[in-house]
């Protein structure tokens, strides 16, 4: 009973986080079922949204419980988990300080995913969150097993945000509300980095030694395996 009330309260998590992201555009659609969220139970453990199922319908029961070596624990009948769940596990194998993983299709994180542009050192708010430069990742194709490995390998450095060419953006954190507040700071440097190369005019990046003290301080955070 303690185990299922534990799990409950992880399905919930997700759920809610799900429903906020999705009313906010995040997801692309507000009837579909694009992206996908996940929450780290414990080291073997996630919480993860099931595929095909369109958040406006989705309830707590819908969230499955799976092994992080995928092995099924608790899936409703008829649900299966998202299709990204290998991307979410590799990530939390290398990464023992994320708790939480958001992968959206969100607009202007996703013209740099069209464009396959990386996101420089524009704001040290935001890169001291994100990273010291919120790379490309190389496209494969959705669910594979390659996606997984590019998205894992990119991020095992400690960033908390990459773009996936031609597909969207992960954002991590050590909570789930963390998680959407770094897919929320990638919208907003994207958003102004767009309309800033728009201009024509050159754009700032931040001093060198801003960047390199940006990148120790995400190196000495990252946990590798």
């Amino acid at each position: 009973m303690a185990m299922k009330l534990k799990f409950n309260r992880f399905r919930k998590d997700v759920l809610d986080a799900s429903l906020w992201l999705s009313s906010q555009g995040y997801f692309g659609s507000s009837r579909g079922s694009g992206g996908n969220v996940s929450v780290r139970i414990d080291d073997k453990t996630m919480a993860v949204t099931p595929s095909g199922v369109a958040y406006r319908d989705m309830s707590d029961d819908d969230i499955c419980i799976i092994g992080l070596d995928l092995a099924a624990c608790q899936v409703k009948r008829n649900r299966r988990p998202s299709m990204e769940s290998g991307m979410h596990s590799i990530i939390y194998r290398k990464r023992s300080d994320v708790n939480a993983i958001v992968h959206t299709h969100q607009i202007y994180g996703s013209v740099f995913a069209l464009i396959n542009t990386p996101i420089p050192c524009l704001f040290d708010e935001v890169s001291l969150s994100l990273g010291p430069v919120i790379e490309v990742v190389p496209y494969a194709f959705s669910g594979s097993d390659t996606l997984a490995r590019n998205v894992g390998r990119t991020l095992a450095g400690g960033a908390n945000a990459c773009i996936i060419q031609n597909h969207g953006i992960v954002a991590l954190g050590r909570t789930l509300d963390e998680a959407i507040l770094h897919a929320e700071l990638l919208e907003k440097v994207a958003h102004i980095y767009c309309l800033a190369l728009s201009t024509g005019k050159p754009v700032t990046t931040l001093p060198e030694s801003s960047v390199q003290k940006i990148a120790r301080m995400h190196k000495a955070q990252a946990v590798k395996k």
